[in-house]
């Protein structure tokens, strides 16, 4: 029953967070929302197993993609605002504030990948099903929410090329999606 409770309250914010994005497909904003109700979903079907062995090297594992999920996501966060320079004034479809970035980030995190917070949501989505690895729920719940994080980057990738032009074409000539050198 708690977990019921949780998953609405989240949803509820996933929904308020993604509510202009759910009507038109061609907004990355659509797929983060089935992508965020998959992530939460994840997180509280194995929130009961979450400490359990801790020391093991499964969640060793899971607690390093954690670590790395926040810290990447503190990173890319900064370097949106700062080098970014998010501004009302240029909102682009229904994206959130921070994403009405004004100037191409392509240092820092940036300068390898071009989703440094995907890819912090997704090592988080991974973290979660590595707390228990062999539940059927945790295994589709995570593949579904990769693909759907992976549409949400393709989406937006030609939503910043409509807005970054050329400039965001080369950009994505020299950098990987999720994973510096490799994806």
């Amino acid at each position: 029953m708690l977990q019921l409770v949780l998953f609405l309250v989240g949803s509820t914010a996933i929904l308020k967070l993604s509510w202009r994005s759910l009507g038109d497909l061609r907004l990355h904003g659509f797929y983060r929302f089935f992508a965020f109700e998959l992530l939460w979903a994840l997180i509280l079907v194995n929130l009961r197993v979450w400490f359990r062995d801790p020391l093991s090297a499964r969640q060793l594992l899971s607690y390093s993609l954690g670590a790395g999920s926040i810290a990447l996501a503190i990173e890319g966060f900064r370097l949106l605002r700062v080098i970014g320079r998010p501004s009302p004034a240029v909102a682009r479809g229904a994206n959130v504030g921070f994403e009405n970035t004004t100037a191409l980030v392509t240092v820092g995190a940036y300068r390898f990948i071009r989703h440094p917070l995907y890819a912090s949501l997704l090592a988080l989505l991974w973290c979660a099903w590595l707390k228990d690895p062999f539940k059927i729920a945790s295994i589709l719940l995570t593949l579904a929410g990769t693909g759907f994080f992976f549409a949400t980057a393709v989406t937006e990738e030609k939503e910043n090329l409509a807005s970054f032009g050329a400039d965001y074409a080369a950009y994505m000539q020299r950098t990987r999606r999720f994973v510096p050198f490799l994806f």
